[in-house]
């Protein structure tokens, strides 16, 4: 009999061995697995406005990625890794994924101009969108004038006999006409606020010296005569913003040049 023990033991213990093996691989797979996520995101040359192709992207993890002709790119990595951004051979500082607010959005724009030849990497701008974040804490703090809808008889139910009847605070709110009609004006201002904060959130004084080159005087005359509406600022893209403010100083310089020629023509009469 003790051979037989014997030769039960040795299976128990290979059976058991088994199992060991499939939970330490599974646990090593778990962990390489737990944490992951996916970074997006464009590649823009210094102006905001041209896509990058063929950059280099590379986590520390070891995974890498080519942004297309877009400048799109798109790479696996987890929480505690880090991205470099190499063009030509010039790679970028490395950025901590844990510290990337919204990582399927996660546009940089690179210190170099497409149009040129490339030499030197000198830096790299990581621009972050936080209108919609000051927008909402904005609704939030004057919720009320935001929601604020005209008085109306509206039916109500009461909450512990589930009788139906009508809101008697609406009903007595539909004869406060001064009261309504100034958050009418309030709701108005507030909306009208928001949209010009958002002109001013896209069509910023950095932003179109960058893209048109002008300076001082002629960078506000251009901004107060080109200033965009807010439906065209709400639905263009980036890129299509961004040719129209490339397009209107084009416009804006020919004009300057014409009023100056006039000018000189008038003098030497």
């Amino acid at each position: 009999m003790l051979p037989n023990i014997a030769i039960t033991n040795a299976h128990l213990l290979l059976h058991l061995y088994k199992i060991f093996i499939i939970a330490l691989v599974a646990s090593l797979f778990g962990s390489t697995a737990y944490g992951q996520m996916t970074v997006s995101g464009t590649v823009y040359d210094l102006t905001k406005t041209i896509p990058v192709k063929e950059v280099y992207v590379k986590a520390t993890n070891g995974n890498t990625a080519v942004s297309d002709s877009n400048g799109r790119y798109r790479i696996f990595t987890a929480k505690n890794d880090s991205l470099t951004f190499s063009y030509l051979g010039k790679p970028t500082a490395k950025f901590s994924v844990n510290q990337i607010a919204d990582v399927a959005n996660f546009d940089i724009s690179l210190h170099i101009r497409v149009s040129e030849k490339f030499k030197t990497l000198k830096e790299v701008r990581v621009y972050a969108k936080n209108f919609q974040q000051d927008s909402i804490a904005n609704r939030e703090q004057y919720a009320k004038l935001f929601n604020y809808q005209k008085p109306g008889i509206r039916p109500t139910t009461d909450s512990y006999t589930g009788a139906a009847g009508l809101d008697l605070g609406e009903l007595i709110n539909i004869f406060r006409f001064k009261r309504n009609k100034q958050m009418r004006r309030m709701q108005e201002r507030l909306q009208e606020q928001e949209q010009e904060n958002y002109i001013n959130y896209r069509f910023n004084k950095t932003t179109v010296k960058r893209i048109t080159r002008l300076n001082g005087k002629d960078l506000e005359l251009f901004m107060k005569q080109y200033r965009p509406d807010f439906e065209f600022t709400e639905s263009s893209s980036l890129v299509g913003f961004y040719q129209y403010i490339l397009n209107a100083s084009y416009q804006f310089k020919r004009e300057r040049l014409m009023h100056e020629k006039t000018t000189d023509s008038l003098l030497l009469k």
